[in-house]
């Protein structure tokens, strides 16, 4: 009897166990009660109480934390070898536009590495200010421009794109047009960068391709620890884009708006805290490890985030799977990096694995920073209603649908960018 009762006590107390760390939390009264970490006082306890302490201070000593303990950092520098304009035109987007693709090579340990840039730019702005990301499955996924050129990189299988064997074909032509509003973009005065991510690094836990093999030291076969994930080398690769944008005399590089959906929404806020030269940043549906607090332990966490995709952080960040109370650190901060600069993040209402409510959660929390340089923020923690937009310097919105890019989403971007940016 008493062997019937110890196992039946183990399966009750192992299902617990199970349950807690593997049913997916959509309930706020299962939230954990948690401290959220104040950006403006530091790890040993100072206060920030003016720009100067929070630049020479703060403002390092985060980056300095989610560089070696949740993104990576880069371990070396690697500068553009080569520039080529492999295709352009004059006639684009229904003759609104023009049309340049643009290779960057890359060299060294006996290798080398190239992604093309997809640009479009308004013909009637001299030098345009510009929407730049990352697209999922090619650049000739955005449109069903037959100029744009298919990418011979690695993709992720997908046969409703006839995508298969991991090679993207012409039947993958456009299918991704929907979340790229390009004509809308071009109307409004935007011009519109775009790169397969796929080319920097291919999304899979592999780093013996991409980028990384490049910056190893002699017999390494994967970052160290505290080295770069594929979050990190996709944030780089957006760098490297602004550093051959700051050559293009058609293009505004002090107006380029690092824009992401998903886990490149977390891309594109980690490319902003990185790298000052991104005007502005938007993060759209980015998540866990993106712009929804952590600490919740709401939708996706930071244990199936490593679990799933353990490529895309650093192995230090796995300290934290199932420890999020450990952290010394939350995403607000990571948005506060971006100071003063003007930052959007973007939700979804039925897309309850990114978290919506930690999403807008991030955007207040952030805001006593943007205070310190006297921009205006999210002033309150009650959250807007479904599609009504605050649109200050912090910027968010909830909208109706699934996780994805819509048109309303890209209204709110335009409109959002051209009270920050376009007319200073």
């Amino acid at each position: 009897m008493k062997i019937l009762l110890f196992v039946l006590l183990f399966i009750f107390t192992t299902q617990i166990a199970f349950s807690q760390w593997n049913d997916v939390n959509y309930d706020e009264s299962k939230v954990p009660q948690f401290v959220v970490p104040n950006p403006l006082k530091t790890f040993d306890g100072r206060k920030v109480r003016n720009v100067k302490k929070w630049e020479k201070k703060r403002r390092p000593e985060l980056l300095e934390f989610f560089s070696e303990n949740v993104y990576g950092k880069v371990p070396g520098e690697l500068k553009i070898s080569s520039v080529e304009v492999v295709e352009e035109s004059n006639d684009a987007i229904n003759g609104k536009a023009n049309r340049k693709q643009i290779e960057l090579s890359f060299e060294k340990n006996d290798l080398n590495l190239d992604f093309t840039i997809l640009i479009y730019l308004p013909k009637n702005v001299e030098k345009a200010p510009l929407f730049m990301g990352y697209n999922f499955y090619g650049n000739h996924t955005v449109t069903e421009d037959v100029n744009v050129i298919i990418s011979d990189s690695w993709a992720r299988n997908n046969e409703s794109f006839g995508i298969i064997n991991n090679q993207l074909t012409e039947q993958s032509r456009g299918v991704r047009d929907n979340r790229w509003a390009i004509e809308k973009i071009i109307d409004a005065g935007y011009g519109l960068a775009t790169i397969y991510y796929g080319e920097i690094d291919p999304d899979k836990d592999d780093f013996t391709d991409g980028i990384h093999p490049l910056l190893y030291n002699d017999n390494q076969e994967e970052p160290a620890n505290n080295e770069w994930g594929s979050i990190a080398a996709w944030s780089w690769g957006l760098s490297r884009c602004m550093d051959y944008f700051e050559t293009d005399n058609d293009i505004d590089e002090s107006k380029v708006i690092v824009f992401g959906h998903s886990r490149l929404g977390k891309t594109s806020l980690w490319a902003g805290a990185t790298d000052q030269r991104f005007a502005a940043v938007i993060s759209n549906d980015s998540g866990c490890g993106g712009a929804a607090l952590s600490k919740r332990r709401f939708g996706e966490t930071v244990w199936r985030i490593n679990k799933n995709f353990p490529h895309w952080f650093c192995a230090n960040f796995k300290e934290y799977s199932k420890n999020e109370q450990a952290l010394p650190v939350d995403q607000h901060e990571l948005i506060a990096l971006i100071a003063p600069r003007p930052v959007y993040v973007a939700s979804a209402e039925d897309d309850k694995w990114a978290d919506p409510r930690g999403e807008f959660l991030s955007a207040f929390y952030a805001t006593p920073v943007y205070k310190l340089y006297e921009k205006e923020g999210i002033s309150t923690d009650k959250m807007p209603e479904v599609n009504q937009p605050v649109q200050n310097t912090v910027a968010y919105h909830i909208r109706t649908g699934k996780h994805d890019v819509t048109d309303f989403d890209w209204e709110q971007y335009i409109k959002w960018a051209d009270a920050q940016l376009k007319n200073n």
